[in-house]
């Protein structure tokens, strides 16, 4: 190993950095590799490029696609692969077993991994987040130990001790020695952050409690907990969520913090009573979860281009429009992280900050001490921006300042609650925004939703029905241009029975160009808009939705699903 060093200076980073960071490994007892990446001195897939070629290892880019072998699954426990980062790969044999991992200096997991599964571990180094993302696709359907878990819930629980057991940031792997209630929930939670669900909701019933996961954009129930159970469990997430326990006659909302092994999520809760009990909805933001690219996100050819071209400008409003959780902040992160932020300055105001970007001055709403977004806003125009975002314009006063961020010379996104694009205009213009500012300030509107993806493990491309021309005449397809065959998903494990794993965006992008900045000055309607807008080339978001039907990428069913309100 002694050319490491000589191979992390090729590889940029400078010699002093390199002596601070042996300095600091062998004061804290951390190894080399974890300090230049906690310093961030070097990108990771970088860094472990170099330890892959000094240690003669095999390095992965990308685990995407693969499947972690069975024997490995059953017989090493989840808390273990995650905490350690350690998980199988495909071409082990009977006495090697291929292991990904993103720590290659710290060699006592794999020695304990090795007693574990009684094999020869063969190293092999990937990105962290590669690793994370393929353990929770190998553990996703094995059993969490929730029935366990429910079944050592005592019937009268006893609430006083919980709160003493609450840290800022509760790690749900960690469910040794917790009161069984604490075990219960965090075994929930972990389950629902495995499955890719963006939402846990607890639902009261007069006989038992349900528990319903949001995938992919759908509710699915999962386990039911005995109402004796529920109060335990309520007071348990008001605890976790700061929350008062004694009131259970009003809505209450809070936040918390939850570690899964080194990652963190941001859970926000909200509690509703109802006839049958109070209500709990948990969002859940994985601050550890991929950040999408331009190119990642469903964009076509054409609007990848388009948006590039805009985001060069050095003024003006971008707003993407849709409603709640159709990927308007993935969007807007897929754009600022192609900004250049060494010769620009770029702030972003939001509520939550759901993902954090390199280089990029990122600020929470907090409207209790006054930060709201046209406050921030206004802060900023004294910070010297050059591209601001606002997590959205929801009245006058924010799109006001908006709109002056941006005829002063500041390129602004943000994000509206409304159909399409053309209504996005007449909004702004009903919350009183004056139409000369409307059309003199905006550039581009983006309206998206998201569609299920075809699930790729059970794909099949089968005989069209009648019912399936039909729908395919609605979306406005002729099913004779697919040659009497469509893609769909036959439902397997992987998608649980659904035919569909993870999402897609489809996009409709209206440019300001003169002859709607005419039409906003004259007051014209949003399908006057929207058909002019059609007449001079605009794709609508079912158009896009066709295009991704006719490419095997989704189903007639989920563009009309998400499309109902759009005209052709």
């Amino acid at each position: 190993m002694t050319n490491i060093g000589e191979l992390l200076i090729d590889a940029g980073l400078p010699r002093e950095r390199l002596d601070e960071c042996r300095r600091a490994a062998a004061s804290s007892g951390e190894t080399l590799d974890r300090v230049i990446l906690q310093k961030g001195y070097l990108p990771e897939p970088q860094l472990l490029q170099v330890y892959a070629h000094a240690l003669g290892f095999e390095y992965r880019e990308s685990l995407d696609g693969l499947s972690v072998p069975s024997d490995f699954v059953n017989s090493v426990p989840v808390h273990f692969a995650r905490n350690y980062n350690l998980v199988a790969l495909p071409g082990s044999t009977q006495d090697v077993l291929k292991v990904a991992t993103c720590a290659p200096l710290d060699p006592h997991p794999m020695d304990d991994l090795s007693s574990l599964v009684g094999r020869e571990i063969d190293p092999v180094l990937a990105p962290r987040l590669e690793i994370t993302t393929l353990i929770g696709r190998a553990y996703r359907h094995k059993a969490d130990g929730v029935d366990e878990a429910i079944a050592d819930v005592a019937e009268d629980g006893d609430f006083a001790h919980l709160a003493e057991e609450i840290d800022d940031a509760e790690d749900v792997l960690d469910v040794s020695n917790k009161a069984p209630i604490i075990k219960l929930v965090n075994t929930i939670l972990f389950q629902a952050l495995k499955m890719r669900a963006s939402d846990v909701h607890f639902q009261s019933y007069a006989d038992r409690m349900q528990v319903r996961f949001r995938i992919d954009g759908l509710l699915y129930n999962m386990d039911s907990i005995p109402r004796r159970v529920q109060d335990a469990i309520v007071s348990r997430v008001k605890i976790m969520g700061k929350m008062d326990i004694a009131e259970r006659r009003l809505p209450q909302d809070g936040r918390a913090t939850i570690k899964i092994g080194d990652g963190e999520v941001d859970v926000r809760i909200s509690t509703v009573p109802t006839s049958s009990g109070e209500r709990i909805v948990m969002r859940l933001l994985d601050k550890t979860a991929k950040l999408y690219t331009l190119n990642e996100i469903g964009l076509t050819a054409e609007n990848e281009e388009m948006l590039r071209e805009y985001l060069n400008y050095n003024h003006g409003i971008i707003l993407v429009t849709g409603p709640t959780g159709s990927g308007k902040t993935t969007t807007l992160y897929g754009g600022l992280s192609e900004l250049d932020t060494t010769t620009k300055n770029v702030l972003t105001i939001e509520d939550p900050v759901e993902y954090s970007l390199q280089g990029i001055s990122q600020v929470q709403v907090n409207a209790k001490k006054g930060l709201t977004f046209a406050n921030g806003l206004r802060a900023f125009l004294r910070q010297d921006p050059d591209v601001m975002m606002v997590g959205e314009i929801r009245d006058l006063e924010t799109a006001e300042v908006a709109i002056r961020a941006a005829l002063t010379g500041h390129l602004v996104f943000s994000t509206v609650h409304t159909n399409d694009a053309a209504s996005t205009i007449t909004r702004m213009v009903d919350q009183g925004v004056e139409p000369y500012l409307v059309s003199s300030s905006l550039i581009l509107v983006i309206a998206q939703r998201l569609v299920r993806r075809v699930c790729p493990d059970c794909k099949e491309h089968v005989e069209i029905t009648e019912e399936t021309a039909a729908k395919l005449h609605k979306v406005g397809i002729d099913p004779a241009a697919m040659d009497g065959k469509i893609w769909i998903g036959r439902g397997c494990e992987e998608c649980f029975q659904s035919g569909y794993s993870g999402r897609t965006a489809i996009y409709e992008f209206m440019k300001v160009d003169e002859t709607l900045r005419t039409q906003i000055m004259e007051g014209a309607t949003a399908s006057t808009m929207k058909r002019s807008a059609v007449e001079r080339g605009m794709i609508t978001l079912r158009e896009d939705g066709r295009q991704k039907i006719l490419l095997g990428q989704t189903t007639p069913d989920e563009v009309l699903r998400v499309t109902q309100m759009d005209m052709d």
